[in-house]
């Protein structure tokens, strides 16, 4: 087992206690070439691992790219070893905080009873399903209309599967498959 220096103890000991155990910044007074050879030392004994850096966070980087992207360093499981920290314990704390800081579970949305949209539903978990050209004259909508209420409100928002297939009598016939329990 390689012995760890005081500068790669400070710079593990410091990114075990961020989030995402990012390395950076590092300890003030370890810059330029004295930087990158700590850095790679650290790299080649898998100690650090070097990740795109999500810039929409403002996490620090380590290095440009050159494509408008940069990285940053983040402490493994190797590293946290190394410095006597188990990882599970790491992670279980940083999912907690993770937890606490979340936002509550969207409300499920419900669908009201007499709209279009339900007669657009209704229509499509027929046994037989319905085509574009009778939800259009059920709901009183133009086909372009229709098509976006089915990729709009009921897949993304709603989360309903709707399917389709070629009838040769009616045309494409949409369907809202049977949910099994």
């Amino acid at each position: 087992m390689t012995k760890l220096t005081e500068t790669q103890t400070i710079i593990l000991s410091a990114g075990a206690q961020r989030p995402e155990n990012i390395a950076l910044p590092l300890p003030k007074g370890l810059a330029g070439a004295a930087a990158k050879m700590a850095v790679t030392k650290m790299i080649e004994h898998g100690w650090l691992q070097e990740v795109d850096a999500n810039l929409r966070r403002n996490e620090p980087l380590w290095r440009e790219t050159g494509d408008g992207h940069g990285t940053t360093l983040v402490v493994t499981d190797a590293g946290l070893l190394a410095i006597g920290i188990e990882p599970v314990a790491v992670k279980a704390v940083v999912t907690i905080g993770k937890h606490a800081t979340e936002a509550p579970a969207p409300k499920v949305p419900v669908i009201r009873e007499g709209t279009k949209q339900a007669t657009l539903i209704a229509m499509l978990r027929r046994s037989d399903g319905a085509t574009i050209e009778e939800i259009m004259a059920a709901t009183g909508w133009l086909g372009h209309t229709v098509r976006g209420a089915m990729a709009g409100a009921l897949k993304k928002k709603l989360g309903l599967e709707v399917s389709s297939e070629k009838d040769e009598v009616r045309g494409r016939v949409y369907r809202i498959p049977e949910v099994l329990p």
